[in-house]
């Protein structure tokens, strides 16, 4: 007699920072999949997707592996990515949280730990290939920033795999996401009087849109793509038309000034990210996303549909260097040519009599 075949069991999932965000997109995405048997949320507090089964934890509690025994996949999207946080305290709760996650992952058997960075840990220079492929060394700068937050992390996955070899840890690396409730270094550059470009060198770009990353997410928690997976519009917009589209000139600065005015400016507390953010709007950073294309998967939105709604988005703000600024402060430096960088004079000005008082 022929044995007959069993069909694999179907796993569990959880998400991580499931009540809001990407991580509430993602969820709500897989309640509705049949190629789970159940879905977990783990958050502070309880979302609002009631299919799902609530575990309120915070993730940086050494207890969360008694809370996950059960579960076959986490994807980890808890994190706190905000342009203005503070950067001590933002890189404190990341850090312990994709580190907690990784050790009770290991600890409860786990079976694979999805992570979410960013294309931009390849670093952003004149000299990248368009596209990188995924496999490309990691360049960027350790800084302060959000950049700095993903490197970190990902050195701990390394770690992890090296550690744990029983678990399989996965990263996605979008590109510049976009889309409802973004807000970051690249979507805060169109927030600007004028695009800011470097004296010989023109940026390509490419976008993430959240629905696209939400699928990438789905096939990679279904262990479709595994390793280092890049995710992004297919190909990108060359700097001409991204001014067409938005209607936005360029200013252009040598680089030397560019970089060097905004490294002042941080020290002196008024730009929120470090200089070497400038160089994710200056320099190209483009990625392949040949994993996903082979496992079959397409973007549904093109880099063009994804800007122009990062431009419907915008805030009614004008932002300098990644500050944002109240209209009559905006007035003010948006007069002069110089707004991308040396035009912030009314705000050093500014400072400096509060910090006189």
């Amino acid at each position: 007699m022929v044995p007959t075949s069993k069909r694999p069991r179907q796993p569990v999932v959880a998400v991580t920072g499931a009540a809001s965000g990407l991580g509430r997109e993602l969820l709500a995405r897989l309640v509705s999949s049949a190629d789970f048997r159940r879905v977990v949320a783990i958050d502070e507090e309880r979302g609002d997707v009631r299919e799902a089964t609530w575990r309120v934890i915070d993730v940086r509690d050494p207890l969360l592996a008694n809370r996950i025994s059960d579960i076959d996949v986490i994807v980890h999207l808890a994190g706190d990515y905000a342009v203005d946080s503070d950067p001590r305290e933002r890189r404190a709760y990341n850090l312990r949280a994709a580190q907690t996650v990784l050790t009770a992952a290991a600890a409860a058997r786990v079976r694979r730990v999805v992570l979410v960075t960013s294309a931009m840990v390849y670093g952003a220079a004149p000299e990248n290939d368009v596209p990188l492929p995924e496999d490309a060394a990691v360049a960027a700068e350790p800084d302060t920033g959000v950049v700095g937050d993903y490197l970190e992390i990902e050195a701990l996955a390394r770690r992890s795999l090296r550690s744990h070899p029983g678990l399989e840890v996965t990263v996605l690396r979008p590109a510049a996401v976009v889309g409802p409730g973004v807000d970051t270094v690249i979507t805060r550059h169109f927030e600007s009087p004028r695009l800011l470009t470097v004296k010989g060198c023109s940026p390509r770009w490419q976008f993430c849109h959240v629905d696209d990353l939400v699928s990438a997410l789905e096939l990679a928690a279904r262990g479709v793509v595994t390793g280092v997976v890049g995710v992004g519009s297919d190909g990108w917009l060359e700097q001409e038309q991204v001014e067409e589209l938005s209607g936005l000139r360029r200013f252009e600065l040598p680089a030397g000034l560019t970089f060097g005015t905004a490294q002042r400016l941080h020290r002196l507390g008024i730009t929120p990210a470090p200089a070497t953010d400038l160089h994710y709007v200056v320099y190209p950073w483009v990625v392949d996303c040949a994993r996903l294309r082979e496992a079959g998967w397409k973007p549904s939105w093109t880099n063009e549909a994804a800007f122009r709604q990062l431009l419907e988005l915008r805030e009614k703000a004008t932002t300098v260097v990644g500050r944002r600024l109240p209209v009559k402060e905006a007035t003010l430096t948006a007069a002069g040519a110089t707004v991308a960088v040396i035009g912030t004079a009314a705000i050093v000005r500014q400072v400096r009599r509060k910090r006189r008082q």
